[in-house]
């Protein structure tokens, strides 16, 4: 296993309900082993040339870095936003056993 075998591909979405319907269809597709929903959040940005404070939520998709662009290609077409924030993070390491065990659940093709 090299320091990069895993990721998180981070997102924000509006709602619980966006972030779910996005987690359910690559944890189905076995895109990611597992994805983790933060709610009560608020992001502070510019939009339009205005100031906005929102509240959001932050999803975490655990995958394979191999197989990250094939979540994001997934997420996107369910994203609400026009301009979807999608980050891919690296993971440098975790136990065992955890890792044996998300590998076995990300089973994809990669394309």
């Amino acid at each position: 296993m090299n320091d990069t075998e895993f990721v998180f591909v981070y997102s924000t979405l509006p709602d619980t309900g966006s972030a779910q319907k996005i987690a359910e269809a690559v944890v189905a597709e076995r895109l990611a082993a597992c994805a983790n929903i933060h709610s009560a959040m608020t992001s502070v940005y510019e939009w339009d040339g205005a100031m906005k404070a929102e509240s959001e939520v932050a999803l975490f998709i655990k995958t394979r870095s191999v197989l990250a662009q094939q979540v994001i290609m997934t997420a996107r077409p369910l994203h609400p936003y026009a301009v979807p924030c999608f980050l891919i993070l690296p993971v440098s390491g975790g136990n065992a056993d955890y890792l044996d065990w998300a590998r076995q659940q990300t089973t994809a093709p990669i394309s």
